[in-house]
């Protein structure tokens, strides 16, 4: 009978040895581990596993090709590896936070882990809702956690961390917002000759926002079509929907230069234009010390406004974040200012009019120019973190199957080659690896990028948004309404910059009805605009000067990153 047993032990390992083999030649390569390494790491999650084989583990993401890749691969692999049965549902980014809100609201476990942005750090580490991820590493998922998960490697940890030290969330995808262009018409010598004959400087990469209208104008305006085709200097989408309000709220207002300086989100005044004082959100207004319609946010928006009606496509502005995403590869698009790398994958394709015959791309990506009131030391641009999240009214047990597939989903064994499948890199040992570099002249500039320290200053939403899932939807439904002619951009930023106050006013009150809570808003009394503009730092007093357009060779705005 011993004998029995001890074989059927043996043959279950060397079966488990086997599908781990199987997985890593047909799948897992290229790898930054040995095969022996990602063996080791197979095989630990294949024995820790065994207390929750035959379980089901419900979790939820947006629906970009990174999680594509592990709702139909990764999750297939886990099961086969672990027997733990994984449903990774996909829906649009919107529908995770209202999926993830119905759960906080209602307490019933509705999925074991969202893989939700970021963004809502502000909120997770006020509310109390969320298990943190050094929570279960320290305690229920303690035995559970990879000896060589090595969070040191994760390049946006600092995205994921509360103010008091706490990791709430882990990173499982990162792309970032950054500047396109056809590089292959920007070389032209007829379009530069005539480029710098009209302008009075050379066209290549915008450092600023000048440049880029300039460049915008000339292409729309000037050149206005290319053997035959209708083109376009700019490109961006303005339909109202939720999609709209993450075009403002993912940094915009910081490229022109809103907040304060201080990574990675500003200090005390933040890219939502909200200021905190010791950790309290006090106010967006002007009038209470914020910026959302400070001189700097109507620059803004009245920059966005404009070009998209004089610039863009006609077309742009019944289109969805979705929808725009691929429209460079239509391959009449000269530039775009806020462009999200996530759709990298899609202007590779074989045969786009944007790629060479060689598979290299006819683009390329670079950091986007930055506005009138932007200073250095400030964030410039925005970076989604799409990171792992628990919910405090999932059960441990749950809780701890969902944490190793998500720590499956990110190890060293598996996420690199996630990063060739999507184009999210979160490991910067992917990113400095053999492989990266060989792809790199088909990325278009995605591992420049990545390699400099750029990926340091392009940042999600940070802690000052105390309720972001309450909050976010405000942004598209204010911006619609000027882009729909119904308000002037300063009524419109004043409604709002109300709206965000009165939002705030309400969390005060509710945290006092609540005995208190962590870093709750206390609003500061209102005070003539005048007071805080004169104050240094955001909100910043009206620049009235207009700058003149400033370019740089590719190679030179990459540089001025490393």
């Amino acid at each position: 009978m011993l004998c029995l047993l001890q074989c059927f032990v043996s043959i279950a390992a060397q079966a488990a040895s086997e599908k781990a083999d199987f997985w890593i030649d047909n799948e897992f390569t290229p790898s930054t581990l040995t095969k022996a390494e990602q063996r080791q790491e197979l095989a630990w999650f294949t024995e820790q596993a065994k207390p929750y084989q035959g379980m089901t583990i419900r979790v939820v993401s947006e629906k970009i090709n990174t999680h594509q890749y592990e709702s139909k691969v990764l999750a297939k692999a886990f099961y086969e590896l672990t027997g733990i049965h994984v449903i990774h549902e996909l829906t649009g980014e919107d529908d995770v936070i209202k999926k993830l809100s119905a759960q906080i609201i209602t307490n019933e476990n509705l999925y074991d882990a969202y893989i939700n942005d970021s963004d809502l750090i502000g909120t997770h580490f006020r509310n109390q809702a969320v298990t943190p991820i050094s929570q279960i590493m320290s305690e229920h998922g303690k035995q559970a956690t990879l000896p060589t998960l090595d969070l040191d490697d994760f390049i946006g940890i600092k995205f994921t961390t509360g103010p008091d030290g706490v990791l709430y969330q882990l990173p499982d995808q990162q792309f970032a917002n950054l500047y396109w262009y056809r590089s292959d018409w920007f070389e032209r010598a007829d379009f530069q000759s005539r480029f710098q004959q009209l302008y009075g400087y050379p066209l290549g990469v915008p450092q600023n926002w000048q440049a880029y209208e300039d460049i915008a104008e000339f292409f729309s305006d000037k050149v206005r079509t290319i053997d035959g085709q209708r083109v376009y200097g700019h490109m961006d989408y303005g339909k109202t929907d939720p999609s709209l309000g993450w075009r403002m709220s993912d940094a915009w207002l910081s490229m022109a230069g809103v907040g304060d300086k201080g990574l990675p989100n500003g200090l005390p005044v933040d890219e939502w234009g909200i200021r905190v004082e010791d950790c309290r959100p006090v106010g967006a207004s002007v009038e209470r010390g914020g910026a959302i319609n400070s001189p700097a946010a109507i620059y803004a928006i009245d920059k966005y406004v404009d070009w998209l009606t004089r610039f863009a496509p006609p077309e742009a502005k019944q289109l969805t974040f979705s929808q725009a995403g691929d429209w460079p590869a239509k391959g009449v698009i000269a530039q775009q200012i806020f462009w999200y790398t996530a759709f990298v994958d899609d202007l590779l394709q074989p045969g786009l009019p944007i790629v060479n015959a060689d598979g290299t791309p006819k683009w390329r990506v670079a950091p986007s120019p930055l506005g009138r009131y932007w200073q250095r030391g400030m964030k410039s641009g925005y970076q989604d973190a799409g990171a792992w999240t628990f919910l405090s009214s999932t059960p441990k047990q749950r809780q701890v199957a969902a944490w190793l597939y998500a720590q499956f989903v990110v190890s060293k064994t598996v996420s690199l080659k996630k990063t060739l499948v999507g184009y999210t890199p979160i490991r910067l040992s992917d990113i400095e690896s053999d492989a990266m570099t060989q792809r790199a002249p088909y990325l278009g500039g995605l591992v420049e990028f990545y390699r400099s320290q750029a990926r340091n200053v392009w940042t999600p939403t940070g802690t000052n948004v105390p309720d972001y899932p309450g909050m976010a939807s405000m942004w598209w439904q204010n911006i619609s309404s000027i882009i729909e002619g119904e308000y002037s951009v300063k009524q419109g930023m004043d409604k709002f910059a109300q709206q965000l106050d009165a939002h705030l006013l309400m969390l005060e009150q509710k945290a006092k009805q609540d005995s208190g809570a962590l870093c709750a808003p206390i609003l500061n009394p209102k005070q003539n605009p005048s007071h805080w503009l004169a104050q240094p730092g955001s909100p910043k007093a009206e620049i009235k000067s207009k700058s003149k357009g400033k370019t740089l060779p590719y190679e030179e705005a990459i540089r001025v990153w490393q």
